[in-house]
């Protein structure tokens, strides 16, 4: 079992122990443990009835405004014309109006158009509370 004395066997005084590990008592726990989680998995889980609004589908998403930056410097929204110095009336008014401020406007510049062109119209944008400013990056015909 544990150990043995052999006296018989050749070998004299010398105790030899069995280092085996018994894993039957491991085993029989873990199945143990995996039959309570399966058990106990199903229950854990909580449904609620829920009655939610139909969805709206009248509602239709307003056009996006684009501002384009050219590389001659001009600022366009949509297709009209404009200057720094009225680009938040003229995108108030693209926008229809009201809380304009909170609506998100697109901005493009051609490849070709200087950084300091750019950044005048994302300041001035910036400058007048327009916080939703997406950036572009397409390739403009």
């Amino acid at each position: 079992m544990g150990s043995r004395l052999s006296g018989a066997g050749g070998h004299t005084g010398a105790a030899h122990q069995n280092a085996d590990i018994n894993v039957t008592p491991f085993v029989d726990i873990m199945l143990v443990l995996l039959i309570i989680f399966m058990v106990a998995a199903p229950l854990a889980t909580v449904s609620l009835k829920l009655d939610l609004p139909p969805p709206v589908a009248d509602v239709a998403p307003a056009d996006p405004v684009y501002i384009t930056v050219r590389d001659n410097g001009a600022v366009f929204i949509a297709d009209r014309e404009t200057s720094l110095a009225t680009l938040a009336a003229d995108t108030c008014a693209a926008l229809g109006g009201g809380d304009c401020r909170s609506e998100r406007v697109f901005v493009r510049a051609e490849p070709d158009t200087r950084y300091d062109q750019f950044m005048g119209v994302m300041n001035g944008l910036y400058g007048s509370g327009f916080a939703q400013v997406g950036l572009l990056n397409e390739d403009i015909d």
